[in-house]
């Protein structure tokens, strides 16, 4: 394993593991700020998702907050022990969507007010942007997609290689059989060649006779 990545998807986990906890533990701080999205993004996630996951969805803004920081805090020790790393970090990915959201600054608000809200936008928007990167990592080996789309050309190539041997093979057998077709016309305009000449020969002895 390489150390330099392990230890930054660590770096990048302990960050989603403390928030989440407190989010878990202790989420009326949070509840103000999320409440404009969990009214937008609740009805449109119950609409989308299927009738078995929309009923777990909950309603009450409280509940959601906590709901996203246990799946931060689940996501970041995944992230962390290496465990499901890449679908945790797609977890953290999604958990991160509405922090962005609520992150934006308010209509109204004043220049300190959104200066700070558009800082705290961006570290968002950076920490959504590692852990999709995360969600990727490969660990430097090629991704699954990768080595279907090599397997497929070589299929494709195997394929073709094999079809020009087929059309190589089947000329041959075509030449074979149009010399053996030559060879018999041949043997037959001989014999009937030698027919014609004793029929002229016996035409001859008739005559002298």
């Amino acid at each position: 394993m390489n150390l330099t990545r392990a230890a930054g998807r660590t770096m990048l986990a302990s960050f989603f593991v403390v928030n989440g906890a407190k989010a878990a533990t202790k989420p009326e701080p949070l509840v103000a700020d999320a409440e404009p999205i969990a009214r937008k993004v609740v009805p449109l996630v119950q609409q989308v998702a299927p009738p078995s996951v929309a009923n777990y969805v909950p309603e009450e803004t409280k509940t959601l907050v906590r709901a996203t920081g246990v799946a931060q805090v689940l996501g970041g020790l995944g992230l962390a022990t290496g465990l499901g790393r890449r679908l945790s970090a797609g977890l953290l990915s999604a958990s991160m969507v509405p922090h962005v959201l609520a992150s934006r600054p308010a209509k109204g608000a004043s220049a300190e007010q959104r200066t700070a809200a558009r800082s705290t936008m961006l570290r968002n928007v950076a920490l959504l942007g590692a852990a999709l990167i995360a969600s990727q990592d490969t660990q430097g080996k090629p991704s699954l997609s990768y080595r279907a789309n090599k397997q497929a050309q070589a299929i494709s190539k195997a394929a073709a290689k094999e079809k020009k041997q087929l059309e190589k093979q089947a000329k041959q057998l075509t030449g074979q059989t149009n010399g053996k077709q030559l060879k018999k016309q041949a043997k037959k305009y001989e014999k009937q060649g030698k027919k014609q000449v004793d029929q002229l020969s016996n035409q001859l002895e008739s005559l002298l006779k």
